[in-house]
């Protein structure tokens, strides 16, 4: 892995932009664009995009459940099953009224 890949100035994309899509797609790195010697974008393939993306919602919901937590927002196991059994009766039962219908 060679850094100096890793970041190009605006020009260099500018001038190569297919060449810069081909490495980034290729290696699954990212590449930084630098403008007056700062960092400025990224440039990623959209695989890796994708996987960061899910991953922080993942843990945008991880921090939730968290904070759900502490505030003391939390309910029994047993009391949440047993609403799930209790709405997924009552939906096998309304299918099967629907079915009966149609028939």
């Amino acid at each position: 892995m060679d850094a100096k890949k890793d970041i190009r100035p605006v020009t260099y994309l500018k001038n190569n932009a297919a060449e810069l899509l081909a490495q980034v797609n290729e290696s699954q790195r990212p590449v930084y664009i630098t403008q007056k010697g700062e960092a400025r974008a990224v440039l990623q393939d959209p695989k890796s995009y994708e996987q960061m993306r899910s991953t922080i919602g993942l843990l945008k919901l991880i921090a939730i459940g968290e904070e759900d937590v502490r505030a003391g927002k939390t309910r029994a196991q047993e009391l949440v099953f047993a609403d799930l059994g209790t709405n997924l009766r009552q939906q096998i039962k309304s299918a099967g009224r629907h079915l009966s219908l149609k028939l």
